[in-house]
């Protein structure tokens, strides 16, 4: 904690990210590269598509087994597909393949190539467009880093945690602190989202000086301490 105070005190926020990170790492995308599998077995086998879909199983069973060159050859040929979820699935997993493989440049290339892809599930571009700002975040001037996640960096959307703690960082970037603490009091507050990411947007929205905290009380006992008494419970 006197690390993140100090590296926020100082207003070096490259310094807390690099250290503490809010990239979603590259296993992550191969999970959601399984979901876009799934997303076009499950719609489309009865249309006569279960060889794609085979085809999307076999890459990932390649991922999974290290073989990320082999993943990305296998599913090249759906990276033009007529099918627009396969299609999407395939480019995720060739983006996935390519980071694991340390080639950044060509994920972020394939990370936009889903998000301009009108024809695309929407949820996915969005994924996509969330995608390709994490990956290359550290190449990006904070103003197109807002500007790209305005949409998404909003409470109730799906991808609001993800797409909201990046923005929050770039506006830390861009000297907006009021702007940062507000949208991480807003992450924090929100119950919907996972509580190691809202328990880091409160401490952020803390140390710049937005109180994200609505039931203390709460707040207590979920960390195992005893609001009245000011104790830790120990296990039984």
């Amino acid at each position: 904690m006197r690390e993140i105070d100090e590296a926020v005190r100082q207003d070096d926020a490259t310094q807390f990210f690099e250290k503490y990170g809010v990239m979603l790492g590259s296993a992550l995308a191969l999970v959601l590269a399984a979901f876009g599998g799934y997303l076009v077995w499950d719609n489309y086998r009865e249309g006569g598509l279960e060889a794609q879909s085979e085809t999307l199983v076999q890459a990932l069973d390649q991922s999974e087994a290290g073989d990320f060159a082999g993943a990305d050859a296998t599913v090249a040929e759906l990276t033009t597909s007529d099918n627009d979820g396969a299609r999407t699935a395939a480019r995720f997993m060739q983006a996935a393949a390519a980071l694991e493989q340390g080639e950044m440049a060509k994920a972020v290339e394939l990370y936009g190539t889903i998000a301009a892809d009108d024809n695309a599930p929407p949820a996915l571009r969005d994924l996509a467009r969330v995608r390709e700002v994490a990956t290359n975040f550290d190449d990006r001037e904070p103003a197109d880093i807002i500007a790209k996640l305005k949409d998404l960096a909003v409470p109730g959307n799906a991808f609001f945690g993800s797409a909201g703690e990046l923005t929050a960082i770039a506006h830390l970037e861009a000297g907006d602190r009021d702007a940062a603490g507000t949208l991480f009091g807003e992450i924090a507050k929100d119950e919907e989202l996972p509580e190691t990411l809202r328990a880091r947007a409160r401490q952020m929205a803390g140390l710049l000086g937005i109180d994200a905290v609505e039931d203390v009380d709460k707040l207590l006992e979920d960390q195992g301490i005893d609001p009245e008494a000011g104790l830790v419970e120990q296990p039984q």
